[in-house]
């Protein structure tokens, strides 16, 4: 039991109907409630990271920077001490606390803008305005540049030591309803089992007419109807409700959300057209009513020139510094198979024009021959989807292409053909031309931008996503594209290879 924050007690208490057959939640008298445990831990755990940092970055500015001027040590960390609570007003103030009660899918990388922005704010204002209240002529630059820069990196790295702790206590983990046992319902339920990083536990559906369940699911039960919602709120302790479509009328579930907030419940709604909306669009109004701004889906000559010369510049410095590894993982590819070192496979591009990827070779000479043979142990083949063909522990792939693959190495050579002008470091999949072919329509515009080695697929789920998923995320990825979204993408693949099954 997570001793920081008693697990809140259950409350069999029943629901009384209204006149019209609703219900509505238990007073609050009859409710034993506490707070939201994820938060409660979260925003403790980050304070104390900061805490740290900032005292860390402090002392090792003071070691490393001997210069004479400016304040004196002693004032310094009175004055970094006296400024810690304006910190963390200005840190609430920016959403560093509360987002991730918030957002299931908040990490460091989401507030590194933010840190930056922040540690920047501070330095000028506190230590500058400091010197010309007490009348110093001026600050010691090369400390001010020194405590800037590591506090910056400190910050960011402690906040994602302490989210990695949290994570990993009972606390953090929200048991979770989904309001919605239709399509939209269990396409929730199977991405919150898939990516366990989430923090979520789903203990099941809420529907009054529910579909019937896909196989991967069938463990999960329909606790009930809408109408005893609140009840199961507190019947089996529930930190978070998804709305994901009912039957329901509009303003009878308008009602019914408005009133969890008694509850103290977080709420979330998947929006309508919710397949073109990315988390990156920005909310406006009109007279108070909120609309959701879908940007044109097409890049500007400026934006396309920009992603290039991150591209180029990107992949000469990591070609550059993994140079020696490249070389170690092509002998280990020959002592332990026959056959070349590299595998070529001709893959479709931007405007449908077809080129050929560059990986390291991780099967067997003889694998194209062997695949229909293995038909049946395609991963999709249960599921009536074989478009895409793909087996978890597939016998055709050598001992050193396990291992390559497992931390996915084998795709390092990509980087040749993101220097060809082939590729991006982040975009849509490179699918093999017969995958390709099932890609009709308005899916055809996932190929505005050129495919990537990493990309919203990548992060998000890799082989386990189906098809038809796949091609749904790379549209948004290219109808939404911003040099932030790539930075971002690039920075959450290595996290997401680190989540992969070793089998895999």
């Amino acid at each position: 039991m997570d001793v920081l924050n008693p697990k809140r007690r259950a409350s069999a208490t029943p629901v009384a109907g209204t006149p019209s057959g609703r219900t509505t939640p238990p007073p609050k008298s009859e409710r034993v409630r506490t707070p939201a445990r994820r938060g409660w831990l979260m925003r403790r755990m980050l304070l104390l990271a900061d805490a740290i940092s900032l005292t860390l970055a402090l002392a090792l500015t003071e070691l490393l920077v001997r210069d004479q001027g400016g304040l004196p040590p002693r004032a310094e960390i009175a004055v970094v001490a006296a400024g810690f609570p304006l910190w963390v007003v200005a840190a609430k103030v920016s959403g560093l606390y509360n987002s991730d009660e918030e957002r299931a899918d908040h990490s460091t990388v989401d507030e590194v803008v933010s840190v930056f922005n922040l540690v920047t704010l501070g330095v000028w204002v506190v230590f500058y305005g400091t010197a010309w209240v007490t009348g110093v002529s001026r600050a010691n630059e090369h400390k001010l540049a020194a405590f800037w820069l590591l506090a910056i990196v400190l910050v960011t790295v402690s906040r994602a030591f302490a989210r990695a702790a949290t994570r990993r206590m009972p606390g953090y983990v929200q048991r979770t309803i989904v309001v919605g046992a239709g399509h939209v319902g269990q396409l929730v339920g199977r991405k919150i089992l898939q990516h366990p990083e989430y923090g979520l536990e789903l203990v099941g559906f809420v529907d009054a007419t529910p579909r019937e369940r896909r196989g991967d699911l069938s463990a999960l039960t329909v606790l009930g109807t809408p109408e005893e919602l609140p009840s199961l709120i507190v019947e089996h302790e529930i930190d978070r409700v998804i709305f994901a479509f009912t039957s329901d009328s509009h303003e009878w579930v308008l009602e019914l959300t408005r009133n969890l907030a008694k509850l103290e419940v977080q709420v979330d709604i998947v929006p309508r057209l919710f397949e073109i909306v990315s988390p990156s669009m920005a909310i406006h109004s009109i007279e108070g009513l909120p609309l959701i701004g879908v940007p044109p889906v097409y890049l500007s000559r400026s934006s396309r020139i920009l992603k290039r010369a991150t591209d180029v510049a990107l992949s000469v410095a990591a070609l550059t510094a993994i140079a020696p590894s490249l070389t170690l993982i092509a002998i280990a590819i020959r002592l332990d198979s026959r056959g070349p070192v590299f595998f070529r496979q001709p893959r479709m591009g931007r405007g449908d024009k077809p080129f050929r990827i560059f990986k390291f070779r991780t099967m067997t000479v003889d694998a194209d021959a062997r695949k229909e043979a293995l038909a049946e142990l395609n991963k999709h083949h249960a599921s009536g989807d074989t478009r895409m063909f793909k087996i978890p522990d597939d016998p055709r792939v050598t001992r050193v292409g396990r291992l390559l693959r497992r931390w996915s190495l084998d795709e390092l050579p990509q980087l040749l053909n993101v220097l060809r002008g082939d590729m991006s470091l982040v975009g849509p999949r490179p699918l093999v031309l017969d995958e390709d072919e099932f890609v009709v329509s308005w899916g055809r515009r996932r190929l505005d931008l050129k495919p990537g080695i990493t990309g919203l697929w990548q992060v998000l789920g890799r082989d386990d996503i189906p098809f038809e998923e796949m091609v749904k995320l790379d549209y948004l990825y290219v109808s939404t594209w911003s040099l932030g979204q790539d930075l971002k993408l690039m920075a959450k693949t290595i996290p997401s290879v680190f989540r992969r099954p070793i089998g895999v």
